[in-house]
């Protein structure tokens, strides 16, 4: 499903040993994990050298780079030498690791025991007085079952870090007036490594122009309509779309320059429709079901935002508005006793049209009704198509963001539940979603720290790596929906 807009992990694995330890205790160790890995079928390269000094630490990076790692994994099979084992993280450009051995026997607590316990405490410390990033699990001591499911878990992680240092966010547009939450600082763009590009609209219409019967178009436009199917409510209006599907992609091309990975952050109303003559929603949703985010709006924490969520669950994404309330009657009659939230732990994210298609249930091009009503004084749409509607299908979700503040610093939260199997009996793409404490997380977070009304949406729960990807950037200011007996910071007691 996915294009090549994602990167593919490679890990590899660095056993560490200190001398005065016996380096087979390690070795073992570590070959014992790699059998582990195996029988999950992890892709994980077993440097053959056991590093106990610093020439040993220069030989296992070759070795590693040698079969093109772009994650490492340092593994502590004993207490593990401090200097060699942190100028790993030093010297390896990508995502890294730590994690130690549990010890394995009370029956082999002389010759076999290896302390890598208390050898993590030291490697902590001195990566801190090195300044250097690195990724430890929660409880970062483990048999090796246990290692190869940290590993497991650190992979969609070093794909977000791997995928952001080669990200260009390309935007076209101003951030359009009294939508002011999309025009945030965008130093925070640099802070994590993201590369910008903005244009005017002018630039992508020119191109969208140079596209006219480009020989492609009809192909894309048959594959249009095989993935509608009884969705492809204006057929002869495809050709459009796929016209500027091809703008884009062009454009991603050509554009991406010394980055391989790109985002899109691209103005849609109110002059695109009638400039372009569509509204873009249907191109964007398919571009994002293959990998490269389209935000609307111009929102480009939204494009970064939903980038992030496409690396760390490997499947489509999409941004919404937190946009309206359930009302009463409808939580009363088709909610309350069937599921266990409140009313305020439920809200309705919504947009015009830009969730994949597989994501929908019963999805169809239809027209942006709001727009319709301004542009074509509510006549029969033309320019106003292109937008992809139906109801968001029910299952797990994510509700996260980074965002830059106004005082151009980074912070983020992040919020898992579920959309209900409810009816919304609305338009655009829409679900009810039901996050626990939504209400308080809405008022302490959403609100009080200023968010904007987009939300970048995965569906699975992605809660712990976004969590931790952030950690690895960086990112002090993360906020999640506290449980009730966790007041926020400044929350009224009363």
């Amino acid at each position: 499903m996915f294009s090549n807009n994602i990167p593919q992990v490679k890990v590899g694995m660095i056993a560490v040993s200190r001398d005065c330890f016996p380096l087979s205790v390690s070795k073992n160790r570590a070959e014992r994990v790699l059998a582990e890995c195996k029988k999950r079928n992890i892709d994980l390269f077993l440097a053959p050298s056991v590093v106990e000094n610093e020439n040993d630490a220069l030989s296992a990076l070759d070795e590693v780079k040698g079969v093109s790692s772009n994650a490492l994994v340092v593994f502590l099979g004993n207490f593990g030498p401090e200097t060699p084992e942190t100028l790993l993280a030093k010297y390896f450009d990508g995502p890294v690791m730590y994690v130690a051995a549990a010890e394995e026997t009370g029956d082999d607590l002389v010759g076999g025991r290896g302390d890598a316990y208390c050898g993590m405490l030291n490697a902590s410390y001195n990566l801190g007085l090195r300044k250097l990033n690195a990724y430890i699990p929660d409880y970062p001591v483990g048999t090796p079952d246990e290692v190869a499911s940290m590993i497991d878990e650190f992979i969609p992680i070093a794909r977000t870090i791997i995928g952001l240092k080669d990200l260009k966010i390309i935007s076209f547009g101003p951030r359009p007036q009294d939508f002011f939450a999309c025009n945030a600082p965008i130093k925070g763009l640099y802070d994590v490594g993201v590369e910008i590009e903005e244009n005017s609209e002018l630039d992508l219409y020119i191109s969208f122009k140079e596209h006219e019967g480009d020989e492609r178009i009809e192909k894309v436009a048959k594959d249009m309509a095989s993935e509608l199917g009884s969705g492809n409510t204006y057929p002869d209006f495809l050709t459009r779309l796929a016209q500027y599907e091809l703008t884009l992609l062009d454009w991603a091309e050509t554009h991406k320059g010394a980055r391989k990975y790109v985002a899109f952050a691209n103005k849609c109303w109110p002059a695109f429709p009638s400039t372009f003559g569509f509204e873009p929603c249907y191109v964007n949703s398919r571009l994002v079901s293959r990998g490269i985010p389209v935000s609307c709006e111009v929102d480009i924490y939204g494009a970064l935002s939903e980038y992030i969520g496409l690396c760390i669950s490997n499947s489509p994404v999409t941004i919404l508005d937190i946009n309206n309330s359930v009302p009463r009657d409808m939580y009363e009659s088709k909610i309350k006793g069937k599921y266990d939230y409140s009313l305020t732990d439920t809200f309705m994210g919504f947009h015009c049209g830009n969730t994949p298609f597989c994501l929908l249930k019963g999805g169809a091009i239809k027209y942006q009704l709001i727009q319709n009503r301004i542009l074509e004084n509510g006549n029969d749409p033309d320019f106003t198509r292109g937008t992809l509607e139906g109801d968001i299908k029910a299952g797990d979700v994510t509700l996260f963001r980074l965002q830059g503040s106004a005082d151009a610093k980074l912070q983020a939260y992040v919020a898992e539940g579920e959309i209900l199997p409810v009816e919304t009996r609305s338009f655009g793409g829409i679900g009810l979603f039901a996050i626990p404490e939504m209400g308080r997380f809405y008022r302490n977070v959403l609100i009080k720290k200023r968010y904007p009304h987009h939300g970048a949406i995965a569906f699975s729960h992605i809660g712990k790596s976004f969590f931790k990807v952030l950690e690895y950037l960086g990112v002090t200011d993360i906020s999640y929906n506290r449980p009730k007996n966790i007041p926020y910071d400044g929350e009224c007691p009363f």
